[in-house]
C-alpha cells in the first residue's frame, strides 16, 4: 500500500473509532459554540441560554455530566470557575462596604434570609432538618460565573452591574465558609464540636487566603514588567491561575476560595485598575464555554423526578427570601426602589458554583449529600436556563444595558 492510501485508512480508522472521551467533548463544544451563537443572533438571549441547552441535549441523550463532578469534567469545572472567580473579584472594591453599611448588611442579609427561607420552606415539606440545612447553604450563592459573563456581554455598566458583582463575590464566600462548617460538624459525629470545627475551618481558610496571596502577588508582579492585554502576559497570566487551582486541589483547599480571594487581594490592595481581555482570551473563552455545557449536562431524568416539588419550593423560596432583603435594605443602601428590585433579580442564578460544593461535599459526606443532591441538582438545572435571562432582563430593566432606553437618557 502506498503511503498516501495508508494514511487515508489510518485517518478513516480514527474517524469511525475516536477516543470516545475527547470526541464527546469535541462534539458537546461545537454544539454548545453554535447554539450560544444560534441562540444570540435569533432571540437576543445570552449565549449562555443556548451552551445550556446543548449540555440539556446531552444529558437527555444519556451524556452528563457524572455526579459528583470527576475526571476531565471536573478539572474543567475548577478551571473555568476559576478564572471567572479571579476575574469578578479582580473587580469588586471592597472599600465599598465600608463607606455603605447599608451594602454590607444587605450583602449578608440576602444570603442568611435566602437560606432560611429555603431551610424553612424544605422543612415544611417534611424534609430532614441535615437535608434542610444542606440545601439552604447550597443554594446561598447567586451563580457569580451567570452574572458576570452576562453582564460582560451585554457590556452593562452602573449601580445594579456593581452591586450584583459584589453581592455574589461575598455570597459564595459566605457560602463555601458555612459549608464547610456543616461538613465538619456532620464528620465528627453529628454533634456541634465548635472548637474542632472552627480550628479545621480556620486552617482551611487562612491556606487559601495565603495561596491566594501568592497568586495575586505573582500577577502583581507579572503586571510590572508586562501589559496584561499584550498576548503572552495573558497566557501566563492563565498560568499562574491554572497552577493556583492545582495548587489548591493538591492541598485539599478550596477551588472556589482561591481564585476569588486571589481577585479581592488584587483589587483591594491597590487602586490601579486591572485589565485583560475578557476570560483571559481564547483558551478562556473555550474553558467557561465547557464550563455551562457541563452544568447544563449535570442532570437526569430520574435527578428530575426525585427532586421533585422540593426543588421548586427552593427555588421560590431562595428568590423571595433574597428579593426581600434587598427590597427592604434598598434605600439603606443607598439605591431606588428600581435598582433594588433589579438587583434582586440578578441574583436568581444557582449553577456551577452550587454544583461545585455539592461534588466536594458528596465526597467527603456522601451520607449527608445523598438527600440533598437531587433537589439541589434539579433547581440548577430549573436556573440554569432561566438565570442569564433573569439577569439580562433585570439589568436592561436598571437601564445599565448600552442599547437600552435609559441608559441612553442617561447618556444623552
Amino acid at each position: 500500500m502506498s503511503p498516501d492510501g495508508f494514511m487515508a485508512t489510518r485517518w478513516l480508522a480514527i474517524l469511525a473509532h475516536p477516543p470516545e472521551a475527547l470526541f464527546v467533548i469535541t462534539a458537546m463544544l461545537v454544539a454548545g459554540a453554535l447554539a450560544g451563537e444560534f441562540i444570540a443572533r435569533t432571540t437576543r438571549l445570552p449565549r449562555l441560554v443556548g451552551y445550556t441547552a446543548a449540555g440539556c441535549v446531552a444529558a437527555a441523550v444519556g451524556l452528563g455530566a457524572p455526579q459528583p463532578l470527576s475526571g476531565a469534567a471536573r478539572v474543567l469545572v475548577d478551571l473555568a470557575m476559576a478564572l471567572l472567580l479571579f476575574e469578578i473579584g479582580s473587580r469588586v472594591h471592597l472599600r465599598w462596604l465600608r463607606r455603605n453599611p447599608g451594602l454590607l448588611a444587605t450583602s449578608l442579609a440576602e444570603a442568611l434570609l435566602g437560606a432560611l427561607a429555603v431551610a424553612a420552606a424544605l422543612l415544611a415539606l417534611d424534609q430532614s432538618p441535615a437535608t434542610a440545612a444542606t440545601c439552604a447553604i447550597l443554594a446561598m450563592p447567586a451563580s457569580a460565573a451567570v452574572a458576570g459573563r452576562v453582564a460582560l456581554e451585554l457590556g452593562a455598566e452602573g449601580q445594579v452591574t456593581q452591586r450584583m458583582a459584589l453581592l455574589t463575590a461575598m455570597n459564595t464566600l459566605y457560602a463555601v465558609l458555612a459549608l464547610s462548617v456543616l461538613r465538619l460538624w456532620w464528620v465528627t459525629g453529628q454533634e456541634p464540636h465548635v472548637l474542632a470545627a472552627l480550628t479545621v475551618l480556620a486552617q482551611s481558610f487562612f491556606g487559601s487566603l495565603l495561596l491566594a496571596a501568592v497568586l495575586a502577588g505573582a500577577v502583581a508582579l507579572a503586571a510590572r514588567r508586562l501589559d496584561l492585554r499584550d498576548e503572552n502576559a495573558v497566557l501566563l497570566l492563565l498560568g499562574l491561575v491554572v497552577l493556583a487551582v492545582m495548587a489548591a486541589r493538591w492541598l485539599q483547599l478550596s477551588t472556589l476560595l482561591v481564585p476569588l480571594l486571589a481577585g479581592l487581594l488584587l483589587r483591594n490592595t491597590t487602586e490601579r485598575p486591572w485589565v485583560w481581555p475578557r476570560h483571559f482570551g481564547t483558551a478562556g473563552g473555550v474553558l467557561v464555554l465547557m464550563l455551562f455545557i457541563i452544568v447544563g449536562a449535570s442532570w437526569s431524568p430520574q435527578v428530575l423526578v426525585a427532586g421533585g416539588i422540593a426543588a421548586l419550593a427552593l427555588v421560590a423560596a431562595r428568590g423571595l427570601g433574597k428579593a426581600a432583603a434587598v427590597l427592604v435594605l434598598s434605600r439603606w443602601s443607598r439605591c431606588s426602589l428600581r435598582q433594588g428590585l433589579a438587583l434582586s433579580i440578578t441574583l436568581t442564578p444557582l449553577s456551577a458554583t452550587a454544583l461545585v460544593m455539592l461534588s466536594d461535599l458528596m465526597q467527603a459526606a456522601p451520607q449527608l449529600a445523598g438527600t440533598a443532591a437531587p433537589i439541589v441538582l434539579t433547581s440548577i438545572a430549573l436556573l440554569e436556563l432561566v438565570g442569564p435571562i433573569a439577569v439580562q432582563l433585570a439589568l436592561r430593566f436598571a437601564g445599565e444595558v448600552g442599547d437600552s432606553p435609559r441608559r441612553r437618557r442617561q447618556e444623552s
